[in-house]
């Protein structure tokens, strides 16, 4: 155990009588400012303990409160499935086994079908759970908009012009559609290569729109346990819905709409429940109000028939490689805030730029400023761009080149 420091020793104050006037007031004057010195050195003490009894009465509370939580028994959550005479029916979660059950006296008659509820050892209902948002889905609300506009995306204007008269017409003009007579498109799905701007077309559809959006990726739709994934997209449904107007944007969608199967494995298994909950929470019964939904793939030949069909996804929107003219202006949107030579032509280096997605281009900018700085240079000329270029080129194995995973597009 570790001893506390001693306290300073408090100076005492001798005179001489030999001493003359002057120097009796200097020595009381030295004796003064020393004293003053062991009394701020005692209030820091004084302090440091005050704030050191807080953090123990923190600890000591904490440890009480973790003796209390050992001592009692461990509750488990499930969901009550159906009240019936004879008890009540529940469904306990991670293992999804269905036991017959009585509840505490002072919850029969609150417990209704489709509530949480938190069971005992004996399987004894003894807690009514709030109804509550998966927090993992309450994760995927995009708070604050991302920093990207329509223009700046390049080489795909036909494609943004689509996904605006999809996603962001039916929220903002509405009544427009009305006097019309038609319904808005249902859901836009993105399919092309990896890097092409899919991603940064919804990240604009976010920015662009006073809608709640609510990202998610499929693979995280993919859970370990049964029942799991179907539950987060009802969740993530239920909180567009207290949202709305919403857009949901799911990337690679293929994770959980892939084509089904034979297999009876139960992660293929439970994949296939969570893309039925997604069917079904896209065209239920129910209107689904002003909710959007977005999703992108890159590997369009995956995807179940199912998902694709009319009423789920209205609009399949192709976003492939850019030609020259998207290229130059993908070139110019990455060097707009770089301070290039007038030797540079976009133009034309952009004609050898062929088979380059949104994602390369936006690499080969950077690497270019790179070599710039390399060279302690503040402008970016020419020769750094085919430099860049031959570096791209040169580490390209056979299909990927640096940058894909350093941009989402």
């Amino acid at each position: 155990m570790s001893r506390s420091p001693s306290l300073p020793e408090r100076p005492r104050l001798d005179l001489d009588p030999e001493m003359s006037e002057a120097e009796r007031l200097s020595a009381i004057r030295q004796h003064f400012e020393r004293l003053v010195a062991v009394n701020d050195e005692l209030d820091d003490r004084l302090s440091e303990a005050l704030d050191r009894r807080e953090e123990l009465k923190e600890e000591v509370e904490q440890l009480k409160n973790r003796n209390e939580a050992l001592k009692t028994s461990s509750l488990y959550v499930a969901t009550v499935e159906e009240v019936t005479d004879d008890g009540v029916v529940i469904k306990q979660h991670g293992n999804n086994q269905e036991v017959l059950t009585d509840a505490s006296p002072h919850l029969d008659a609150e417990v209704e079908s489709g509530d949480r509820v938190a069971i005992n050892d004996s399987f004894a209902i003894q807690t009514l759970l709030d109804d509550e948002t998966d927090s993992r889905a309450q994760a995927m609300e995009v708070d604050r908009s991302p920093d990207v506009r329509y223009e700046d995306i390049g080489g795909i204007d036909e494609q943004v012009r689509e996904v605006r008269e999809a996603v962001e017409d039916p929220l903002k003009n509405p009544e427009m559609f009305e006097e019309v007579g038609v319904d808005p498109p249902s859901g836009v799905l993105l399919y092309g290569p990896p890097g092409t701007g899919k991603t940064m077309l919804a990240k604009a559809v976010a920015n662009e729109t006073d809608a709640t959006f609510i990202k998610m990726a499929g693979s995280e739709l993919v859970r370990k346990f049964i029942g799991e994934g179907s539950r987060l997209v009802r969740d993530l449904f239920e909180l567009a819905a207290d949202r709305e107007p919403a857009v949901i944007f799911i990337d690679e969608i293929d994770a959980v709409a892939s084509k089904r199967t034979d297999s009876k494995t139960s992660g293929d298994a439970e994949v296939q429940r969570t893309m039925m909950q997604l069917l079904s929470e896209m065209d239920g019964f129910d209107d689904r109000g002003e909710i959007r939904i977005m999703a992108a793939t890159n590997r369009f030949d995956m995807l179940d028939e199912a998902i694709l069909r009319p009423g789920r996804f209205d609009r399949l929107i192709e976003v492939p490689k850019p030609a020259p003219e998207g290229r130059q202006k993908i070139l110019e949107i990455h060097t707009r805030d770089m301070n290039v030579a007038d030797d540079v032509d976009f133009a034309d280096f952009a004609e050898k730029l062929e088979d380059y997605s949104g994602a390369d281009i936006a690499s080969l900018a950077t690497e270019a400023g790179m070599f710039a700085i390399r060279d302690e240079r503040t402008e970016v000329t020419r020769a750094d761009f085919e430099a860049a270029y031959e570096k791209l080129e040169s580490t390209d194995d056979s299909t990927t080149l640096p940058g894909h995973t350093d941009y989402q597009y």
